[in-house]
């Protein structure tokens, strides 16, 4: 693990996140210099310094992707946007649950993604899947080289990531030049169906996952036989659930999972205290009980 911030473990952790997810280190350096002190005092002002540098260079790649914009160079504007896309995201994360400007935060990345994923001529696009009268938003990234019904990968997110991460982690790209297609998920209690449709999280996730498997095996461009589903972390719980209660999923793959959720919250709290990563603050939204022992 890259470490910029020796004390700081949940700040490295979203550092590496963002490399992952195609951050330049140029970039993430610059981010990084004036939150040294900050780093080292794990509070709230310390979060909103971390958020205001991280904005502060998505704002000024927005600004040079306007200027390719007005140049015609939409590939090249495509590229920044989804690097600001990137940067604010980490920051909206880093968030604790209600705290002021999220949600506008969070909006703000939705709006330069996917300004991003039209412009970058991939192929990808976004879906909405019916959900107890609301909807479960995905990206449909359709396989390459492939004539008729194609198979396809649902991808679930782990506590806190959300499906433009798992995107940005470029897995469906991977998958797309190999055959096979992707549908990557924002599942209840994460991303827009927790922000945007207040769809908190629940252990049975095959009530989710059929409705997808339905809607799914329901295009002409699918393969109903050959319709799988992987999550990553708490995600690593999802996928298998959903397998065993759904038998026409044609395989489950769990990536890092995390089976016993009470255990880590107790030793995050013994190990950082009152503030581990931000966004576990609000975890009792998500059915998760922090207690002290």
């Amino acid at each position: 693990m890259f470490r910029y911030f020796p004390t700081n473990y949940v700040w490295d952790l979203s550092v590496n996140l963002a490399i992952e997810m195609g951050g330049r280190m140029g970039e993430i350096a610059e981010m990084c210099a004036p939150l040294t002190e900050a780093a080292k005092a794990p509070d709230a002002d310390g979060t909103r310094a971390f958020r205001e540098s991280w904005e502060k260079m998505a704002n000024r790649l927005e600004g040079l992707a306007q200027d390719d914009l007005a140049r015609g160079r939409t590939l090249s504007a495509s590229t920044k946007l989804m690097r600001a896309a990137n940067y604010l995201i980490i920051a909206e994360r880093m968030q604790a649950h209600g705290s002021d400007g999220r949600l506008a935060l969070y909006r703000h990345h939705l709006a330069t993604f996917y300004q991003a994923l039209s412009l970058g001529r991939g192929g990808a696009y976004r879906v909405e899947i019916p959900y107890q009268g609301k909807h479960l938003s995905g990206i449909f990234m359709p396989a390459e080289g492939v004539t008729g019904p194609q198979p396809v990968l649902i991808q679930v997110n782990g506590f806190d990531s959300t499906k433009e991460m798992r995107y940005m982690a470029q897995l469906p790209g991977l998958l797309a030049k190999r055959g096979i297609a992707s549908l990557v998920l924002d599942q209840p209690g994460t991303g827009e169906a927790l922000r945007l449709q207040n769809l908190t999280a629940r252990h049975d996730a095959e009530h989710w996952a059929t409705p997808v498997y339905d809607w799914l095996a329901a295009r002409a461009d699918v393969d109903a036989a050959r319709i799988g589903i992987e999550g990553v972390s708490l995600g690593g719980y999802y996928a298998p659930r959903a397998v065993a209660f759904e038998p026409r999923f044609a395989c489950g793959i769990s990536w890092g999972a995390n089976h016993d959720w009470r255990d880590v919250q107790k030793r995050r709290l013994e190990r950082e205290g009152d503030f581990p990563r931000p966004a576990l603050l609000g975890a009792c939204r998500l059915g998760v009980r922090r207690e002290r022992h």
